[in-house]
């Protein structure tokens, strides 16, 4: 499956990885004509430009705010050039909670992928500023995170990880930085508290500058997405390196290099499935809490009919995770139903078919379809359903015609 690895030597932020993956192959007028499905183009202007950290060539990402904003001099490759106000956290941004986020995504016309991965990074980001600052996570305002320029940053990352087919993604040891970083609340030490705490159960360490190298985006996509690895794992095959520029000059190359290839075995994280019977629920509520569940990285979610004692209607909610979000998973469970106990299933092993994501063009439209495949054959054709749904709605057509003209093409394709 394609995968790839974050080297992290110089930290990471959301502009460095859209940077990195424009290297990797991502077009940029895709990203930007994906991008404006947001329906905020009037608000920012997204720039790309090829720079020199160090000696290394890399691309900087720089989303420039189009009001509210003066321009201000920041450290550059290019001299004399002045631009607007990038990430530093002495600015005032518009504010806006999870609730305002979600709904200019869930309002948009981007895919299911890219919603879904989008509002999972911006829940651990809710999450970890919730307990920062002693507030439930619906409470939170995002300040900085929720300013224009980081809803482009993180909608654009998973954006370039649907164009990638990326299914995996690794890390290794982060470069937090050091010092102390200015914010709305004053001087925070570096790493910042959110930051801390959405790094927890991954290694970080501090070297080359009193700066701030790991930024609450940066870390909120490891968090919600990645896997710690120490070193790129012996199954991964790295085809290609992609460079993503940070801001700043700095003795050591102020880049995030991401190497891009395929990887052919297991995960270490451990799975466990949370199951609990439920039978007082309005059910309605079931699918409010799979969203939530999802973006808060539950791997499967789902619902068995089942008869509980004096034969009434019930159901078992299972939900599959890994032990690293098995908490946050929990505690919605708790928060968002009617249980007062869950038991905790350890999974021994669970084995995977290698699955890649393949674009096929139909007579309507384009359709993403999933190609799965066990001991080196092809098990599963699969046309992903929101696709042909659009297209069947858009073009008045017949669901399984669109179906079934993708299922053949892509047969076809693979002989």
């Amino acid at each position: 499956m394609k995968s790839i690895y974050l080297d992290c030597a110089s930290g990471i932020s959301g502009n460095m990885f859209l940077g990195a993956c424009i290297q990797l192959g991502v077009p940029k007028n895709y990203l930007t004509n994906e991008l404006e499905k947001l329906n905020l183009s009037g608000e920012y202007q997204i720039e790309f430009s090829d720079v020199s950290k160090n000696g290394i060539g890399a691309n900087y990402v720089d989303v420039k705010l189009l009001h509210d904003f003066e321009p201000e001099k920041i450290q550059s490759d290019r001299p004399n050039i002045r631009r607007l106000h990038r990430h530093e956290h002495n600015q005032t941004h518009h504010h806006r909670n999870m609730a305002d986020i979600k709904k200019i995504i869930d309002n948009s016309d981007l895919n299911d992928f890219v919603k879904q991965k989008s509002l999972a990074i911006f829940s651990v980001i809710a999450t970890a500023e919730g307990k920062v600052h002693g507030k439930p996570a619906d409470e939170v305002n995002f300040h900085e995170i929720g300013a224009v320029d980081s809803i482009v940053d993180i909608v654009g990352c998973a954006i370039c990880l649907d164009y990638l087919e990326v299914e995996k993604i690794f890390v290794g040891k982060i470069n937090v930085g050091g010092g102390f970083v200015k914010c709305e609340h004053g001087l925070m030490p570096v790493p910042a508290p959110a930051t801390a705490e959405l790094l927890q159960g991954f290694k970080t360490f501090s070297y080359g500058a009193e700066k701030e190298l790991t930024t609450p985006t940066g870390a909120a996509i490891i968090k919600s997405l990645a896997e710690y690895s120490t070193d790129i794992p012996e199954e991964f095959i790295s085809e290609k390196i992609g460079y993503g520029a940070g801001t700043l000059d700095l003795p050591i190359p102020n880049v995030l290099r991401i190497y891009f290839g395929e990887f052919s075995g297991q995960t270490s994280k451990k799975l466990v499935k949370l199951e609990t019977n439920i039978d007082d629920m309005n059910p309605q509520i079931y699918g409010w809490l799979y969203e939530k569940l999802f973006a808060a990285g539950a791997l499967d979610v789902w619902t068995t009919n089942i008869l509980m004692k004096k034969n009434r209607p019930a159901q078992t909610l299972s939900v599959l995770v890994d032990s690293e979000h098995q908490d946050e998973c929990l505690k919605i469970i708790f928060e968002e139903t009617t249980t007062i106990g869950i038991r905790i299933i350890e999974i021994s092993r669970r084995v995977e078919a290698v699955r890649k994501m393949a674009k096929v063009q139909t007579t309507w439209g384009e359709v993403q379809c999933k190609v799965s495949a066990y001991g080196g054959k092809i098990v599963s054709i699969t046309p992903e359903y929101e696709d042909c749904k659009k297209l069947a709605e858009k073009n008045n057509v017949p669901f399984k015609m669109i179906w079934q003209e993708t299922l053949t093409k892509q047969e076809m394709r693979l002989g």
